[in-house]
This record gives C-alpha cells, sequence and structure tokens, in this order.
C-alpha cells in the first residue's frame, strides 16, 4: 500500500510535535489514530525513521493496546462486550446477530465503511448486561432482537446527511 505524501507529511509533523517529549510514542500513536483512524506498518515506518524507535516496538505497542488499529474502522464502531456479565447474559448471541446480519465477523470492516465489529473485554457497565458501544456511547441490555434495529438507525442517520 502507498501513503500519500500528505500522510506522510502529517506523521513526520505530528512525530516532530512531541520531539521533546522524554517518552513520545504513545502521544504520537494517539494523534494518528485519531487523525487517520489507523496505524499501517508503512506509518509505523515513518515513525520508527523520525523517532529512532525500532518498528518492532512500535508494532507491539500497536497490537497490544485495542485503541490502536493496523486497519482502517468504520464510520460506526460497533463494540459488544464479551466480558464475563456480559458473556452470561447472551452476548456472544449479539456479537453473533451483527455478524450475520452486516456479512462480516469481529475485528472486520463493511465494504461500504460504515460498521467495525470489535469483540471487546468489558466496556465497564456490568450492570447494563449484556451492554455494547457505539462509537464509545454505552447500549445497554442489548439483545439480538435489537440488531436489525440498531443497525437500520445508524444508516438512517448516514441517508439523512
Amino acid at each position: 500500500m502507498a501513503i500519500r505524501n500528505e500522510v506522510i507529511e502529517g506523521v513526520k509533523q505530528i512525530c516532530d510535535q512531541y520531539a521533546n517529549e522524554p517518552s513520545p510514542l504513545m502521544m504520537i500513536l494517539s494523534t494518528v489514530q485519531k487523525k487517520y483512524g489507523y496505524i499501517p506498518l508503512e506509518v509505523q515506518k515513518i515513525i520508527s525513521e523520525k523517532t529512532g524507535i525500532p518498528v518492532a516496538e512500535i508494532y507491539g505497542v500497536v497490537t497490544f493496546y485495542s485503541f490502536f488499529s493496523l486497519e482502517p474502522k468504520g464510520k460506526y464502531v460497533l463494540g459488544v462486550c464479551l466480558g464475563t456479565a456480559c458473556y452470561v447474559k447472551a452476548s456472544q448471541q449479539v456479537i453473533d446477530k451483527f455478524s450475520s446480519v452486516l456479512g462480516i465477523g469481529p475485528g472486520q470492516t463493511t465494504e461500504d465503511g460504515l460498521f467495525t465489529i470489535e469483540a471487546v473485554r468489558c466496556i465497564g457497565a456490568c450492570a447494563l448486561a449484556p451492554a455494547m458501544s457505539v462509537n464509545g456511547k454505552v447500549l445497554p441490555k442489548v439483545t439480538p432482537a435489537q440488531v436489525d434495529k440498531i443497525i437500520a438507525e445508524y444508516r438512517k442517520a448516514e441517508e439523512a446527511k
């Protein structure tokens, strides 16, 4: 994949922005993720060249933290909690229904770029189990029967734009 020149320059500027920080990597990665939506290997190499941090270390950080992504995410990130409280209240069936309806699995994005499904371990909403989030907004007590309605809501919001 070829990275566009404006992206290369943007990543270099982000690195320069944190050049005087004692441990700049997390700040650089966070800013790149926010600006571009993901951090592919090609971008990690640019960060490595600018900071002197080995690509292997950068890759390790990007793959360790779930809020960083190697692939572009959809406009709506559907995070279905599979933590214990949610799992025992059938959150696996919820994620399975999303997968079935959208035709993608966890960690994948629909072809139209609208939806990404993520299996998350805990979103801190155990009392609302089974819970999920859409771009950080928590939806409580989600059932498989609600999945079609949730998807339709977000598709309708897109059509209204």
